[in-house]
């Protein structure tokens, strides 16, 4: 579903602010691969799933989602095959739009605008059901702006549009970080049951260690732009959070340096 191949990317080349962002990443996720991914402060994990939503353009190498070839595609194009949900809860909803219409626009997400009505009323229970499953009681408040709503309600309604239209690819950027424990663990639930339930492929970018080695059926780590650990299966949910920081110091030969992982332990 996924293919990155000696992709690199170099920001400010040339100056002296120059920074390798990304050294030659190699990935491949199967059909619906749920992958987290860890790794210290400045390693390339976002760079990484900016460069597949084509927020910046890469420097060398080739990105495909699901056989097509995507290295060059600007990201607007790349919109209908990918959906995100960012560690700021403002950035994935129009504050000034009612809940049924972010819905709508994420509906008809890559699709050629028409001249029709925005949201016809088959599609309103539609939404309805949809919002039920949050547990936040939207569902009776879907002509209210986004920009009401808690930051809490606004990443689970960013989520539930992500995957909407199911997505080839669901690339998750932190997306509980900004949000305080109790909130993050009841995203973080319909996450796993969202991608489950379509079995959508997914990356996952967090701090929490734990997290990482108990969601998903794959884990890598990155740092200084490269994946240094690849793990999977069995292996993976026998990890602990010290096996982890002892694969880093072996694969990196430095130790773990990032406040809000360690204290994630």
């Amino acid at each position: 579903m996924l293919d990155i191949k000696n992709v690199r990317k170099t920001f400010n080349k040339g100056t002296i602010n120059e920074k390798k962002a990304l050294n030659g990443i190699n990935l491949h996720l199967n059909e619906g691969d749920f992958v987290t991914v860890i790794g210290g402060n400045g390693a390339g994990k976002s760079t990484m799933l900016n460069m597949i939503a084509g927020v910046y353009p890469i420097d060398s190498g080739k990105i495909e989602i699901a056989g097509v070839n995507i290295s060059r595609e600007p990201e607007y194009k790349r919109a209908k095959y990918i959906g995100r949900v960012f560690q700021d809860p403002m950035m994935g909803t129009a504050a000034g739009m009612e809940i049924q219409e972010n819905l709508a626009l994420a509906l008809r997400r890559g699709e050629r605008r028409g001249l029709g009505w925005g949201i016809k009323s088959d599609e309103k229970e539609g939404y309805r059901e949809s919002l039920k499953r949050l547990g936040l009681g939207l569902e009776d408040r879907m002509t209210s702006k986004v920009g009401l709503l808690s930051g809490g309600q606004r990443q689970a309604l960013t989520l539930l549009m992500a995957t909407l239209k199911k997505p080839k690819l669901l690339l998750l950027d932190e997306h509980t970080a900004a949000l305080d424990p109790k909130t993050a663990a009841k995203v973080l639930a319909l996450t796993e049951e969202l991608v489950a339930e379509s079995n959508l492929t997914t990356l996952m970018v967090t701090h929490n260690m734990k997290d990482a080695i108990a969601i998903g059926n794959r884990l890598i780590m990155m740092n200084d732009g490269r994946i240094i650990y690849d793990v999977a299966g069995e292996e993976k949910k026998k990890l602990t959070v010290d096996d982890l920081l002892r694969k880093f110091a072996e694969a990196s030969g430095e130790e773990f340096a990032n406040d809000r992982m360690m204290l994630a332990k």
